[in-house]
């Protein structure tokens, strides 16, 4: 076959024509793909779902249309598209095999997205660490811990061990054991203590608090104080009742006892002596 002008024309002008068709398709195709995508997205925000949700959903919306536009695109060129997709499943088996860590995560962060076992800000336990939840991927759940570090955990690790949500409602209780002496009177001990947890208006009347006996211990009766709180108030309000509790039932004359053991050194040459 002969190459000539003739020859070359009747090649290049319809190739070229189908590649600035497919590019065409291409371009507005993922335009389009975009502004519907943007669509979804403000439809989702305006229902009142969750930040996470929207953008795990938005990114998955997208990936479909994409493929959709490329699938058109190739179709354009003349490529048989049930052919590519044989080619696709084949490949998209193998790289499945060799990833399967991968799309386990992926799987599991579906599952985090469904369920919703926590949201954007919530302070979780999960996977052996504790932190505030700062975003929820694909593939990975990103953390930050009280004292500022990053936490990247995998979904798999996320959604396979249990999940302690503790800003999943709004309140609290907490639980504090105060031992006193043996010698001290238990009903003093309790008014006071029910008189500190009476002057913090952070603690609510609703649950009441519980102030009881819990325990007759080696050195000490171990008094319960469990008062309910916002969540957000948990900790501030704990450190100041632990601190407060200590001041003010030794300023009341009880004493808070600590463990005590009696060493007897037996010296066997003053005793055989003795004998």
């Amino acid at each position: 076959m002969e190459f000539n002008a003739e020859t070359i024309t009747a090649i290049v002008i319809p190739w070229a024509i189908k590649i600035f068709f497919a590019l065409v398709i291409f371009i507005v195709g993922k335009i389009l793909a975009k502004s519907i995508t943007n669509l979804v997205r403000k439809g989702m925000r305006k229902s009142g779902m969750d930040e996470a949700l929207i953008k795990f959903l938005g990114g998955l919306v997208y990936a479909v249309l994409l493929v959709a536009v490329i699938l058109a695109a190739v179709d354009t060129l003349g490529v048989k598209v049930t052919s590519l997709l044989a080619i696709v499943g084949a490949a998209g088996l193998a790289v499945g095999l060799a990833l399967k860590d991968s799309l386990a995560n992926f799987a599991a962060g579906v599952m985090i997205m469904i369920f919703r076992p926590f949201k954007i800000g919530d302070f979780v336990t999960t996977g052996g660490v504790a932190g505030v939840v700062d975003e929820i991927g694909l593939f990975c759940v990103l953390m930050h811990t009280p004292d500022n570090q990053r936490i990247i955990i995998p979904n798999s690790a996320v959604f396979g061990n249990t999940i302690t949500n503790t800003s999943a409602l709004p309140t609290r209780r907490i639980d504090l054991v105060m031992g006193i002496s043996y010698d001290d009177n238990i009903g003093t001990a309790k008014k006071i203590i029910e008189d500190i947890i009476a002057a913090d208006e952070r603690i609510l009347d609703d649950p009441a608090p519980v102030i009881a006996v819990s325990e007759l211990a080696d050195s000490s009766v171990n008094l319960v104080v469990r008062p309910w709180v916002k969540s957000e108030d948990y900790w501030p309000t704990r450190f100041d009742l632990l601190e407060t509790m200590k001041v003010k039932l030794e300023e009341g004359g009880i004493s808070i006892p600590f463990p005590q053991r009696d060493v007897h050194i037996y010296n066997e040459e003053t005793a055989s002596q003795s004998a």
